[in-house]
């Protein structure tokens, strides 16, 4: 166990104070003064020059002069009139302790005075040095004698005291705790209770708690912003892992800056001795230089709270484009409540700052992009894109990010379309499997921007894809009279096709199902079974009825809504006219259906079963081409 305290000297007490004086009582008169600052020491000539050669210098100077009027002027020593006093005491053989409070300023101090081990072995250099050595085994004297560095820092730099310090320091926070015993020295190290317990009579050695990796992010934390900026990077030299440095920048922000805190306000609130916006500012440009570049690393909400900390700090612009461009490199790994920062700035034109969260994502999209072009495993296509779950992954993230946040934002009333299209349009369209989130954001803005004429309606409406809704959003668009006319005929004939496409794909499992079951060679086995497969056959084409006449009806539908779009293109009618007239209906349940002419059951020949619907299905794809021709879907 390391020495926290150091105790020099063997003789008692012999200085007392007299208001600004220090009085020596040796019985022998005073026949030199120090003054240090406001304070002054009578002494005695030969126990301090015996020690420090810079006095014995000073001391010559006055030989032939006046001796009895010898004063002696160290305004600038280390530490002031009180280390002068430890120094003083040291010269006497007086008992003092050297502990982490004093150590520095005192080994400063005899550098100042020149106590070394020339004018006598043992001088005070050479006994702090000692208990310096000492210290810099143990984790908590380490800091707190860092911490005192402030005061003496010119001379503590000279002597290599904080690089010192410092090198220690990063050395026992890369290191594994479990290995070493320097963190559990320390006054912050848990020890179990039951560890210290009685036992026959014997006191049981304590037992250490594991400790996490974070051991170290509060005792660091009470330096100042210029050393811990160099302590973490000598701990990033020495290899310390990015997440962990991550972490003591999170710790060492969150109790310096109270503007990250999400209800904390500028004017009110704790600023932890950081009370100015300039110190603040600059506390905050330190600690963005100080982030580790690697994705993931710093986790994405703080640095989102950084960012939106720097808005109202107005910290310089290099600073802010570092965040932004740190947050596009892991966007994918952001929250929505998180992405939503204020405009603060000079132009309140939108309640959001749409703006910042835009160049946020121009960055994720060419970052994204760069590491799609430099991998060989993936193509760049939109259909290698499709089928590649990897680089799918975080690109999705984002698009549904976005279409939250756009939902979040349309409803203000001084978002402009332009800047709406802008943000939606960035992301890709094989990032989407499902449009449902657009759709949102776009009902909403619609709902929120009533005054929109119809070619802003369709403009804004091409930003989704028709085909990706899923079922209940073509049910709520087919209903939703804010929609242009021309997207809910899209809406409804890609509901059609889709409907036609399942039928097709049914049909064309049947078939492989009965060929399967029904060998071609196993004639007598058919025989067999032929009565059964009958009935069930029938049954199964009663519900193709069904079907079938769903299709039909919706074909109907399409080709009526085209010539009321026709009659309202020549009479300009209203939309509430054919929104009235043409209600989309459900499913109608047909209660005495009728079996198919080729279901005979004589000649079972399903593929004779099928003909018609095959026809039908081919004459509804060439009434759907036209349509889509017709109105340019």
């Amino acid at each position: 166990m390391s020495c926290t305290i150091m105790r020099l000297g063997s003789k008692s007490e012999a200085f007392h104070r007299d208001g600004q004086t220090w009085l020596c009582s040796t019985g022998l008169p005073s026949d030199v003064t120090v003054e240090v600052g406001e304070m002054s020491f009578h002494l005695h000539k030969f126990p301090l020059l015996s020690r420090s050669r810079v006095i014995e210098n000073l001391i010559k100077d006055y030989s032939g002069k006046d001796e009895k009027k010898c004063v002696l002027q160290f305004h600038d020593i280390p530490g002031g009139a009180k280390t002068f006093l430890l120094v003083a005491k040291f010269c006497y053989g007086i008992r003092l302790e050297l502990t982490t409070l004093n150590i520095v300023s005192l080994r400063c101090a005899a550098e100042y005075l020149q106590m070394s081990d020339d004018l006598g072995e043992g001088n005070l250099i050479t006994q702090t040095e000692i208990f310096l050595n000492d210290i810099f085994g143990n984790w908590t004297d380490t800091i707190k004698a860092l911490e005192t560095c402030e005061q003496v820092l010119p001379y503590a730099e000279d002597l290599h005291i904080v690089s010192r310090c410092i090198n220690s320091l990063a050395m026992k926070a890369c290191a594994d705790p479990s290995l070493f015993s320097w963190p559990m020295l320390g006054s912050g190290t848990a020890e179990s209770p039951e560890g210290s317990a009685l036992w026959n009579g014997i006191c049981a050695e304590a037992k250490t708690l594991p400790v996490s990796e974070d051991w170290w992010y509060e005792d660091v934390s009470i330096l100042s912003s210029s050393l811990y900026k160099r302590l973490i990077l000598a701990v990033e030299s020495s290899g310390m892992k990015p997440e962990r440095l991550a972490g003591s920048l999170v710790h060492y922000a969150k109790k310096h800056l109270p503007l990250l805190g999400r209800q904390s306000s500028f004017n009110g609130g704790n600023h932890s001795g950081l009370g100015s916006a300039v110190d603040q500012r600059n506390l905050l440009e330190e600690i963005v230089a100080l982030i580790p570049t690697q994705k993931g690393a710093t986790p994405t909400n703080f640095l989102l709270r950084l960012l939106r900390t720097s808005m109202i700090l107005h910290v310089r612009p290099s600073c802010q484009e570092k965040l932004e461009k740190q947050i596009g490199v892991q966007l994918d790994q952001a929250a929505l409540e998180d992405l939503l920062i204020p405009n603060i700035g000079y132009s309140l034109e939108t309640l959001y700052d749409i703006d910042c969260v835009q160049r946020i994502l121009d960055h994720f999209i060419q970052v994204d992009h760069e590491a799609l072009e430099s991998s060989s495993n993936y193509m760049v296509d939109e259909g290698q894109m499709m089928g590649g779950s990897h680089p799918l992954t975080p690109m999705t993230m984002v698009a549904n990010l976005v279409d939250g946040y756009l939902a979040e934002v349309a409803p203000d009333v001084n978002l402009k379309l332009p800047k709406f299209q802008l943000l939606a349009a960035v992301i890709p369209d094989y990032a989407r499997p499902l449009e449902d989130g657009i759709y949102r954001a776009i009902d909403i803005y619609l709902k929120a921007h009533p005054w929109l004429i119809d070619s802003e309606k369709e403009q804004i409406c091409r930003l989704m894809n028709c085909q990706k809704l899923s079922l209940e959003a073509c049910t709520h668009a087919t209903q939703n009279e804010r929609l242009p006319l021309r997207v809910i005929v899209q809406v409804v004939f890609f509901e059609q096709l889709r409907l036609r496409t399942s039928i097709a794909g049914w049909f064309f499992v049947s078939d492989n199902l009965e060929n399967s079951q029904n060998p071609s060679g196993n004639l007598a086995s058919t025989r067999n079974h032929v009565s059964a497969r009958v009935g069930t056959s029938q049954d199964h084409f009663l519900e193709v009825d069904d079907i079938m006449e769903r299709v039909s009806e919706l074909e109907k539908e399409c080709l009526s809504i085209k010539e009321e779009l026709e009659k309202l293109v020549k009479t300009k009618g209203g939309w509430n006219i054919f929104f009235k007239k043409f209600r989309f209906r459900s499913k109608p349940k047909s209660s005495d259906p009728k079996p198919r002419k080729s279901c005979d059951s004589k000649k079972p020949k399903p593929c004779d079963s099928k003909t018609p619907a095959r026809a039908s299905f081919t004459n509804g794809r060439e009434n759907h081409n036209y349509i889509e021709s017709d109105y340019k879907i």
